[in-house]
């Protein structure tokens, strides 16, 4: 029965528009599909109800997987990190309506609480873990920060931050990448193990956005049930459970302090 669940979860042997009236909402799998279920599935019903429109979750087994799905346009709307959205605003065209309220996303480097690491230089000729090579703000920026000190690692990726916490909680590494939002939201068991070794500059956080396809009247449906979530202590308790204070409107330039960056490891997509 889980496997069937997980299936289903992962959006295995469903394509988008499947249903007239299922809107498909692909979400980046930072977490494992089970974790994520758990705590978008009451925002997409609350978004359902208040919109009119049936939100069905979706996301990958992994980032790789899932920018895959998005290149191809799978999601009707999709919830992604910063730099996969200045790729797939340009192919196939997701245009942001939402981000989370008053955030600059940072990412973070953890160790075991316990390790006498207490700074970059000492991770120098050490295997990192993070959860694939073109996560923002967990993975990108701060191999390139590492880069850019003259301080060489050898990267692992390992499909999730979940996966990242893990690995570092249990010695498999001396450290790893993730984010504050998916450091706080893990398991205690685990974070209570880990500390915040370093943290980047902060970015314009996750784009929320919507496939050009996408009916202009259910998208704008959509955007304004999501963005009713500050307005009742309901909505504001479901945006708790992911680690949000709010969510507000968002449009493409906000990106642009991201797409400063210059970074093409996506790039090859766009020519596919």
């Amino acid at each position: 029965m889980k496997g069937i669940l997980l299936s289903l979860i992962l959006g295995i042997a469903f394509t988008s528009h499947a249903h007239a009236k299922d809107i498909t909402f692909g979400i980046v799998p930072q977490q494992s599909a089970i974790t994520l279920a758990n705590n978008w599935g009451p925002i997409l019903e609350y978004v359902s109800q208040q919109s009119g429109y049936n939100l069905v979750f979706r996301t990958a087994k992994d980032i790789p997987e899932f920018e895959g799905r998005v290149l191809t346009g799978e999601y009707d709307v999709a919830y992604m990190n910063p730099y996969h959205y200045t790729v797939f605003h340009q192919k196939p065209g997701y245009q942001a309506f939402a981000k989370q309220k008053d955030k600059r996303i940072h990412g973070i480097l953890v160790v075991k609480k316990e390790a006498s690491i207490s700074s970059l230089d000492e991770l120098d000729g050490k295997r990192l873990a993070f959860p694939s090579p073109a996560a923002f703000a967990a993975s990108v920026v701060p191999r390139a920060a590492l880069k850019n000190q003259g301080i060489s690692i050898t990267p692992q990726y390992v499909s999730s931050h979940d996966s990242v916490y893990l690995n570092v909680a249990r010695d498999f590494f001396i450290a790893g990448g993730g984010i504050e939002r998916t450091f706080n939201n893990t398991s205690a068991e685990v974070s209570e193990q880990l500390r915040v070794l370093w943290k980047t500059p902060g970015y314009t956080p996750h784009a929320f956005a919507f496939h050009p396809d996408l009916d202009p009247q259910v998208a704008d449906a959509i955007k304004a049930a999501f963005l009713s979530l500050n307005d009742s202590e309901k909505g504001r308790t479901l945006l708790g459970n992911i680690s949000f204070k709010g969510i507000e409107s968002a449009q493409d330039e906000d990106w642009d302090d991201v797409r400063a960056l210059n970074i093409t490891l996506l790039q090859h997509l766009l020519s596919e």
